[in-house]
């Protein structure tokens, strides 16, 4: 016996809202107000870190040393960040390279790497530094000669030592070097939490929406402390 074709179009039409249904758990299962959530933090193990390692919070950000928005957040929601959240033991703060915009990018990163692996206390002035430092992004502004101009003005930071780093890493006999392995790690965070634009920001396992909205930011630790 044939079905009507008023009861095969009403079947079909349940099977389609209940698959429609399906996908909409499906896309907002792992979905907070604040974006989208992992199944864990990202690793801050071996990474630079600004605040205390016990902090209850962990801030990452995923950014470029030539991308322009990297450093409107570096000179403009980071400072906020630092005094209401990491100066007070609340947040534990760490930087991801994530070299997007070429040669560039994994020179200046592996120039962060040298000045970490020299003297971590002097790292955060040379990562600001670097930002400070930014000039168009279409202008060829990261050079060896740069990175070792700027290390000059880092107390703490050995200019002539970081730039010899720097050289040996760029060789092509590289692949045992441990600044370019620290890249590379780096590369395994951007690919393990889907990153695909800098700056990305997460608190916790959390990758914020819009990362220039800070309180949105400041919604998202304020949850996690349990304000």
């Amino acid at each position: 016996m044939k079905k009507s074709p008023l009861k095969v179009i009403v079947t079909i039409t349940l099977i389609v809202v209940v698959l429609l249904v399906l996908l909409v758990v499906l896309v907002n299962r792992n979905s907070t107000s604040f974006g989208t959530e992992f199944d864990e933090t990202p690793s801050t193990e071996g990474q630079p870190i600004n605040g205390e390692a016990d902090a209850p919070v962990t801030v990452v950000e995923f950014g470029d040393y030539k991308c322009p928005g990297c450093k409107v957040w570096d000179e403009s929601i980071y400072p906020q960040l630092e005094q209401d959240y990491i100066d007070n033991g609340d947040v534990q703060f760490s930087y991801v390279n994530t070299p997007f915009h070429g040669e560039e990018s994994q020179l200046a990163s592996l120039a962060a790497e040298a000045a970490y692996a020299q003297n971590p206390d002097a790292y955060w002035e040379f990562h600001h530094a670097l930002f400070a430092e930014q000039t168009d992004q279409q202008i060829a502004w990261v050079t060896v000669d740069k990175m070792e101009e700027i290390a000059e003005s880092v107390e703490g930071i050995d200019a002539e030592a970081l730039r010899e780093d720097i050289e040996e890493a760029l060789t092509e006999n590289a692949e045992d070097n441990a600044l370019v392995a620290e890249v590379e790690r780096d590369t395994e965070l951007l690919n393990e939490f889907n990153v695909d634009s800098t700056p990305s920001v997460m608190v916790n396992d959390v990758m914020i929406e819009d990362p220039f909205d800070y309180e949105t930011i400041q919604q998202a630790i304020d949850e996690e402390l349990g304000e």
